[in-house]
């Protein structure tokens, strides 16, 4: 299969494993423990219905949606994801300029291989920043103080991480710290060698270029990498994090990760601009509800009084309808994008979004929305049938 002939995301998952090295394939593909939360957060789309309403004029459809303050192309966008560089060299710019073509937000994550600072010279206006809280809160505030410098729209502090799931994959695969070149990588790699030629000729591990200001003069890809393994997780952080954040940050300011209505209410409390509804994609808590569960008990508590976005699981066009209907202002993904970019490179990841963004399209059309001020609990089935009976 070519790149022009995928339709839909799993074809983009088909070529990302025929060119990624089963280590780096399952880092993206999978999820903790038994990986039950990766079923669960595609099964829990299916327990919603649309509804289409027909006879309306839908032939001008307008998917643009305004997220705080700035109006973006179409309500969905990319969620962060680390070590992208591994997968192919130059990956976030590379996600970083498609989701700029396509005036979509790319939330890069301060894990990355590529910097901020690179992100925001090529794409400055659709480029969103996302942090983790660190065992010394000084590299956190640093990292909060070089998005302001820059100029970025929206940062996002991940609250879901106390501690690391268990991610049973990559365990299997040696995929850890110090990275060992055993026989069964290096055959993974001489059955990839596009792959293995560029991670070669671009110097073998790359460089998480956010954490080198933090690491000692003149330190190489692994010290950097170990330094970013010793200060996160950070499980004695509390939300006295978020508070120290919140003061040094005047922008938009997103909580992600949030799964409990009390912790949105806090969010609230504490003065955050949105939370980001999210069980890190099935990477963290098996046992977790998928997103797309908790997302109407955190809209019923918010009551539009923050911006309301969701991620984890997100494959379809009809998956961002459901969740805009449930109250979502936007829904972002990750791996397809991340599967795009390894597959194909910039193209790759053109592909993802434009497969996304003609769904979206399609789905109005068959809802009889005009744009997506449209959605709304008359587009679900599940929230009318009380009144309409249950055939």
């Amino acid at each position: 299969m070519r790149l022009d002939q995928a339709i839909n995301f799993d074809d983009i998952r088909i070529l990302a494993r025929k060119s990624l090295p089963r280590i780096a394939f399952d880092f993206i593909d999978g999820g903790v423990d038994g990986e039950v939360a990766l079923e669960r957060n595609r099964a829990a789309f299916d327990r919603y219905k649309l509804l289409p309403r027909y006879l309306v004029d839908i032939e001008k459809r307008r998917q643009t949606v305004k997220l705080f303050g700035y109006d973006y192309a179409s309500p969905f966008g990319v969620s962060p994801m680390g070590i992208a560089g591994f997968f192919r060299p130059g990956a976030d710019l590379m996600i970083a300029r498609a989701a700029a073509r396509f005036d979509i937000p790319y939330i890069m994550s301060s894990a990355s291989c590529d910097s901020i600072e690179a992100a925001m010279a090529h794409a400055p206006k659709t480029t969103w920043f996302q942090i983790y809280g660190t065992r010394d809160p000084r590299i956190t505030l640093d990292l909060v103080r070089r998005a302001k410098a820059l100029g970025v729209r929206v940062l996002l502090m991940t609250i879901d991480t106390p501690v690391m799931g268990k991610r049973e994959r990559n365990v299997r695969n040696g995929f850890r710290r110090p990275m060992k070149m055993t026989p069964s990588v290096i055959a993974q790699g001489l059955s990839r060698p596009g792959w293995t030629y560029r991670y070669l000729t671009k110097g073998g591990i790359p460089m998480m270029e956010n954490w080198r200001p933090y690491a000692a003069e003149g330190a190489n890809a692994n010290s950097v990498a170990d330094l970013y393994g010793e200060q996160t997780p950070a499980p004695a952080q509390t939300w006295s994090i978020l508070e120290q954040v919140r003061k040094a940050w005047d922008g938009p300011l997103v909580v992600k990760g949030v799964m409990h209505p009390a912790d949105a209410l806090k969010c609230l409390e504490l003065g955050a601009d949105g939370v980001m509804v999210s069980n890190h994609g099935g990477r963290q808590l098996d046992s977790a509800p998928g997103s797309i569960d908790v997302l109407p008990a955190i809209a019923d508590v918010i009551g539009g009084r923050m911006e309301l976005l969701i991620d984890s699981g997100f494959r379809r066009g009809s998956d961002v309808a459901k969740a805009l209907c449930l109250g979502a202002k936007a829904a972002f993904f990750g791996r397809p994008a991340m599967f795009g970019v390894a597959a194909a490179g910039e193209a790759g990841a053109c592909k993802v979004f434009d497969i996304m963004r003609q769904e979206v399209s399609l789905l109005m059309g068959q809802l009889g929305w005009i744009d997506v001020d449209k959605a709304g609990p008359d587009s679900l089935f599940d929230l009318l049938d009380r009144r309409m009976g249950r055939n």
